[in-house]
């Protein structure tokens, strides 16, 4: 079903459209990346804007859901499956999403909409409400109902439960099966509630102290693992450039009559799973910032796939590569990134990497959420949306206990159906932002 969802038609709207949308506005956003990060630091935080948390937790609460298991596993499928080649064609999907991020960062403050409370409400669906008109609404209505399902945490609890299983249950000797896996479940059933039913100023106050730290430690073990395998990293970084424009398809299925399409689609599904330009789900967070001007939370939203993809999963990926573990065994995602580390800083390497698994994965937990409960509350009004936490957290004990495989191709799919409304009113409010970006910056220089 997701290879279905993730054919020609959705690869030429999130990355043609992106391509599209990078030159229309003329590369203009990446100029200002300076500017951008000046704008995360709080340099022009106004407590009186309109919003509910700063520009700094608005990008962290995003950051917390895409700085996660597409980091470590989605990577790891992405290389086991393609080989290195497959790590380009997510670096062309991080720029292109970069530009992609601009335009629906902007548009989520640009076109806040009012929920049935009257409190100020940023996302796709209102976007679509207030940007296109209420005979668009079908639309927002889409997007909203993919978002109930693309929002629930499977393959992140999937994936933290494998590696948990991997690095402490089975070497103690106490695994066992579906009875192990529903207890994980169990414990993080209950952090997560107790975060999220805090609401978004919880959930962004959480993030914003334990992403950056965690991408710190994170950054300084791979760099640890590259230092140890130094000789071997000119190689394999020539290797990404050189493979992925070769016919070596290593586990994949020919895709557009040939093995190099489905490299390219393999790529650029796995770099929008890790930095989600274009699907939705971050301009929700992004909506939420205390700021009067969209531009300035576009450009902090354009930093998202930079960091999440360009350095995150590049990282990621070298480890894997350099430590040949990716040659060596017929594991895939998370368990492929374990063995790298347990290769790359031996024997205390996988607890470090623990570490950072269970906050990355916990943390996109508490963000998902969010998402989740607006679509709900969007859908079918405020007083259900903490209805959604509770289904929410009941799909913690299913992500525990069934497989990979299928929890790939269920958010896969879901993200697949959220792209299309995101991306069509993208397009359609693509002149607005232009607008509004020509006069920012004319004013900025002045």
């Amino acid at each position: 079903m997701a290879s279905n969802a993730w054919g020609l038609p959705l690869l030429i709207l999130l990355v043609g459209g992106g391509v599209g949308l990078l030159f229309y506005i003329r590369f203009l956003p990446f100029r200002y990346l300076g500017h951008a990060i000046s704008v995360l630091r709080g340099t022009y935080d106004d407590e009186k804007d309109v919003g509910e948390i700063s520009h700094f937790q608005a990008l962290t609460t995003a950051l917390s859901a895409t700085i996660g298991m597409g980091n470590v596993a989605g990577v790891a499928v992405a290389i086991s499956i393609g080989g290195p080649g497959a790590v380009f064609w997510m670096w062309v999907s991080a720029v292109i999403g970069m530009s992609t991020k601009f335009f629906t960062g902007t548009l989520a403050v640009l076109y806040r909409g009012k929920d049935d409370k009257g409190d100020v409400q940023g996302g796709p669906m209102y976007v679509i409400m207030e940007g296109l008109g209420k005979r668009w609404k079908p639309l927002a209505i889409i997007f909203s109902t993919a978002g109930l399902v693309g929002a629930l945490p499977v393959f992140n609890v999937n994936q933290l439960t494998q590696a948990l299983n991997d690095i402490v249950v089975k070497p103690l000797g106490i695994y066992t099966g579906f009875q192990s896996n529903l207890v994980i479940g169990i414990v993080l059933c209950i952090i997560t509630g107790i975060v999220i039913l805090g609401g978004i100023s919880r959930i962004s106050k959480t993030a914003s102290k334990i992403v950056p730290a965690m991408v710190v430690l994170y950054v300084i073990m791979i760099f640890i693992i590259l230092g140890n395998n130094i000789a071997e990293l000119p190689k394999y970084f020539s290797l990404i450039f050189t493979d992925a424009f070769s016919a070596n398809f290593y586990k994949g299925d020919v895709f557009l009559g040939g093995v190099v399409g489905g490299l390219i689609l393999l790529g650029i599904r796995r770099g929008a799973f890790s930095n989600e330009a274009g699907i939705g789900t971050a301009p929700m967070a992004h909506g939420a910032a205390k700021t009067n001007e969209p531009i300035r939370e576009g450009l902090v939203a354009m930093l998202g796939p930079a960091i999440d993809t360009l350095i995150i999963c590049t990282l990621t990926a070298l480890a894997i590569l350099v430590t040949g573990v990716w040659q060596e065994t017929s594991d895939s995602g998370v368990s492929l990134t374990v063995n790298a580390f347990e290769a790359g800083i031996l024997s205390y390497g996988k607890y470090a990497l623990l570490l950072c698994i269970v906050v990355f994965s916990v943390s996109s937990l508490f963000s998902y959420s969010y998402y989740g409960t607006k679509c709900m509350a969007f859908l079918f009004g405020t007083k259900y949306k903490n209805l959604y936490n509770y289904i929410y957290l009941g799909s913690i004990i299913v992500g525990a206990t069934t497989s990979l495989s299928m929890m790939i191709n269920l958010i896969d799919t879901f993200f697949a159906i959220m792209a299309i409304p995101t991306m069509l009113s993208t397009f359609i409010l693509a002149p607005k932002v232009k607008e509004a970006a020509i006069t920012y910056f004319n004013t900025l220089k002045n």
